[in-house]
């Protein structure tokens, strides 16, 4: 084994660690934003997640993104490609057991981004029976359609992602965007023409969230090179790094324009928007590149939360401004700035929006509905009105606050 061949392998199996840690970013940041009473469910969603993830892309979703031919695509379990040993390397950079693992931890975090949009009002079970299908089948079907070689990465100008701005982000969006208009709002969120606020129980734990979402998304944007190269590798840190920043510094002027305070969940939501735009082309952006990306991205994800408000969608944690706006924003900006800009790489870019975002929305309503019907997708009012803790988990998360014992 050679010494490029050990060094690309050991970062990208860093890389798979850091994207793992999302998973903690992603429980603390939705459990944070939402209410005490539905504390214990939100943990329950992010604890199982990953599991999920990565055994449906064991069993099945591996091999529909890399599968050569038809009995690899159909074939159960994890079939690498030529039927290769998972010691065998990909182009000499890594082994095929690495590139599994990340892909798997890649494709565990779609559904839970799916999760912060129907947080609060729907039952658990058939939440897992849309995560398993969404991941297990929807998410590898469209990365397929670019990661796994297909017809999108063949167009006379392919579509570009480099780690997934519409692949995974904006995909989980739109699933998101449909499960709760499926589900409807929450309780009281839009009554006699008015709007709730629902604040959420814990702002730290939200911050710690982000935070290490932000850390972990150097493994994310990182990892997604494929080798521990240090020209393009330094390079994505940078992008990522500053968009984030940048995007945190558009919401925090556009924020306290649009409401008069210093908003943190607002600035939070900026620096995750920022991260979801760069992923796109985090690897073809120079510096001030990736700051106008992420300001764009900062000031869209305010006014994102507002109209969601408008049009009476109820987002409990801006999964929609954050992953699906800001992917589309991002994928666009592959084809507007950065070394691929031009024309042909604009209408590459709209035609794989386009696509990805009509199968994924006709995935999701199939798939919502078809649960709504046979299993039913949201609690009971009383389980709503006292928290899902109780009803589906016999606990609460803080069970001597405010008692005297």
């Amino acid at each position: 084994m050679g010494e490029n061949l050990m060094l690309n392998n050991l970062w990208m199996i860093m890389a798979t660690i850091l994207v793992f840690i999302m998973h903690i970013g992603f429980a603390a940041l939705e459990a944070g934003l939402t209410r005490q009473k539905n504390t214990i469910n939100i943990l329950y969603k992010n604890s199982i997640i990953p599991s999920v993830g990565i055994l449906t892309y064991a069993f099945i979703g591996y091999n529909i993104m890399h599968a050569e031919d038809l009995k690899g695509l159909l074939r159960i379990g994890v079939y690498f490609p030529d039927g290769n040993d998972g010691f065998d390397t990909i182009d000499d950079q890594y082994t095929n057991y690495t590139h599994f693992i990340f892909q798997a931890m890649f494709a565990a975090t779609s559904a839970t981004i799916v999760s912060g949009g129907v947080a609060e009002r729907i039952k658990l079970r058939p939440f897992l029976l849309f995560s398993t299908f969404y991941i297990g089948l929807c998410f590898p079907i469209v990365a397929r359609w670019k990661w796994g070689g297909g017809f999108m990465d063949n167009w006379e100008v392919p579509f570009y992602d480099f780690a997934g701005s519409t692949l995974l982000h904006s995909a989980g969006g739109w699933a998101a965007l449909i499960g709760a208009i499926v589900v409807g709002p929450r309780l009281g969120k839009f009554t006699n023409g008015k709007i709730k606020a629902f604040p959420g129980h814990n702002i730290p734990l939200a911050t710690l969230g982000v935070f290490l979402l932000w850390f972990g998304w150097f493994g994310f944007n990182g990892g997604s090179l494929g080798s521990a190269e240090p020209g393009q590798l330094s390079r994505i840190f940078v992008t990522t790094g500053v968009a984030a920043a940048a995007a945190s510094v558009g919401a925090h002027f556009t924020s306290y324009y649009q409401f008069k305070t210093f908003d943190v969940t607002m600035v939070l939501n900026g620096i995750l928007a920022g991260l979801v735009a760069i992923t796109a082309g985090a690897d073809v952006m120079n510096i001030w590149q990736a700051g106008l990306i992420g300001f764009v991205a900062g000031v869209m994800v305010i006014f994102g939360v507002i109209f969601m408000d408008k049009i009476k969608v109820d987002d409990p944690v801006g999964v929609v401004p954050v992953h699906l706006l800001s992917g589309i924003w991002g994928t666009l900006a592959v084809g507007l700035i950065g070394e691929k800009a031009g024309l042909g790489q604009l209408l590459s870019q709209g035609l794989g929006i386009l696509i990805v975002g009509g199968f994924c929305v006709g995935f999701s309503l199939i798939f919502f509905l078809a649960i709504k019907k046979v299993f039913g997708l949201r609690v009971p009012e009383t389980v709503e009105r006292e928290g899902l803790d109780i009803h589906e988990h016999s606990m609460h998360a803080y069970p001597y606050f405010g008692r005297k014992e």
